[in-house]
């Protein structure tokens, strides 16, 4: 019996940290837990995010693919050369100091990854990339926190609504999964890629110019961020439900390589 058929596929990700009073605590969005069991058919592994961060290898051992969710909180700037923090960027220090070489051990060990929002502005800094801190206020772009929102949301229904098109480049990673040049997508972000890494592949912009999703080129596997939220009802968007579900057919192809490397039949 292969390894596959033992278990479900495991999923690693990492946590962001929350004082709950005055204690730290682990935390991850249920949006994102419900869509990696649900859509990507995989069992949830949460990384906690602890002070001295785990060891890399004893990670990347029990999982088969790594997710990197979004959070309220940004990458700190002093890791991209940006400027000073100021109010309303609020850092998670002990994620990005998880997160940044948990990405480049992935990518480099060829398993499947996946990132969401904050996840794919971790993956253009892990690999040497910059953000605008506050992508709303450069010129010509748009307000990318629920700007199609007349008042502020009353509901997660509301600020995870559609909110703008964007434009998927043609023989793209995503074009493949989506079939679909252009599609609607939720927006809720502060921080937006400025200079892109080197290597890295732009899948999809918005009409703004932001980039709305990336690749990496040369990566020896599935290494994809989108910078919308396509965990939110993934199981009711068929758009949203397609990345999950090419996240699942990368994480099998993966096992399967695993097993034949080893020589196990």
């Amino acid at each position: 019996m292969t390894r596959s058929k033992k278990r479900p596929l495991i999923v690693g990700i990492p946590c962001d940290l929350k004082m709950i009073g005055d204690l730290p605590f682990h935390a991850v969005g249920e949006k994102y837990i419900d869509a990696v069991r649900d859509v990507a058919g995989a069992l949830p592994l949460l990384v906690p995010v602890t002070r001295r961060p785990l060891e890399l290898a004893h990670i990347l051992d029990a999982v088969d693919g790594i997710f990197l969710p979004g959070s309220p909180s940004n990458v700190a700037p002093e890791l991209y050369g940006g400027p000073p923090p100021r109010a309303g960027n609020v850092g998670d220090p002990q994620r990005d100091a998880l997160s940044l070489p948990l990405i480049r051990a992935t990518v480099a060990k060829g398993m499947p990854l996946l990132a969401v929002c904050r996840g794919m502005q971790e993956m253009n800094v892990a690999f040497g990339g910059t953000l605008h801190p506050f992508v709303q206020e450069v010129p010509g772009r748009h307000n990318h926190i629920n700007g199609h929102l007349k008042k502020p949301a009353a509901s997660p229904d509301e600020r995870y609504a559609p909110a703008h098109d964007i434009t998927v480049l043609a023989k793209t990673r995503l074009a493949r999964i989506l079939g679909a040049d252009r599609f609607r997508v939720n927006s809720s972000h502060n921080q937006g890629i400025d200079r892109l890494a080197e290597g890295f592949h732009v899948e999809a912009v918005a009409s703004d110019g932001t980039i709305e999703a990336v690749s990496i080129d040369d990566a020896p596997g599935f290494a994809l961020g989108v910078q919308w939220h396509p965990e939110w009802r993934a199981g009711e968007n068929p758009a949203y439900a397609a990345i999950f579900q090419a996240f699942r057919k990368a994480m099998l192809a993966w096992v399967r390589h695993k097993i034949n490397s080893k020589g196990v039949k």
